[in-house]
């Protein structure tokens, strides 16, 4: 576990020749992508070129599913649960983990949170050695979750994250503060403690020690344990 306390992290052994698949969870804002930029950044990937990198980042965002469009006009009035495992279109991103751990280049959508919609742009990522994958619900689903070789949660302080997540929904995504909190209040908040923390329990367990990821060749660090 990354953030107020201890690190508790769950390693399986990674089949040869097959990308290191790092699943990263915890509550909205708690810091998920800061982690992985900081494992991506100590690992010296930030400036590479995206066909050499050995090291990606991948968010469980950019599959949230095609809104109706009556979900859409929801959305538009924060009143669409996007904390819900039904938001996410777990089938694709099973179907691209799998591709990514059999060394394929993937294609990833790229989603507007102004709009709530996919952008008809995509991301390529190209075959890598060690792959993170972060998001609120990144362990629910099993199959999903059973293709990690490392999971790790940021627990951050629910004060702090809401924080965080006002001052980001307002600043980035054009909302209000009132449309902010009622949103945390009916949705964000009873998800996590429904879905993703719960999981979390399960899937790391307090008592199990550190576990390390032995660093690739020419990669500059030895450990995680510095996150």
């Amino acid at each position: 576990m990354v953030g107020d306390g201890e690190q508790r992290l769950v390693a399986m052994p990674c089949p040869p020749g097959r990308p290191f698949l790092i699943g990263v969870s915890g509550g909205t804002a708690s810091g998920k992508s800061s982690v992985c930029s900081k494992i991506v950044q100590l690992l010296g990937q930030n400036e590479v070129d995206h066909h050499q990198k050995k090291v990606v980042m991948l968010s469980q965002d950019s599959f949230y599913q095609v809104l109706t469009a009556e979900q859409k006009a929801k959305a538009l009035k924060g009143q669409f649960n996007f904390d819900h495992p039904d938001a996410f279109d777990n089938e694709l991103i099973l179907k691209t983990l799998q591709e990514i751990m059999d060394g394929r280049t993937v294609q990833i959508p790229v989603y507007d949170f102004v709009s709530h919609s996919r952008k008809e742009d995509t991301i390529t990522v190209y075959p890598a050695d060690v792959v993170l994958f972060e998001g609120i619900l990144a362990f629910y689903a099993q199959n999903i979750r059973d293709l990690f070789q490392l999971k790790l949660f940021v627990d951050t302080d629910a004060d702090t994250r809401l924080s965080r997540r006002v001052l980001r929904d307002i600043g980035e995504r054009g909302r209000d503060l009132e449309q902010v909190l009622t949103q945390y209040i009916t949705f964000v908040k009873p998800a996590f403690e429904e879905f993703c923390l719960p999981v979390c329990k399960v899937t790391l367990p307090l008592h199990c020690d550190h576990m390390f990821y032995k660093r690739p060749r020419n990669m500059q660090m030895s450990s995680f344990q510095e996150v």
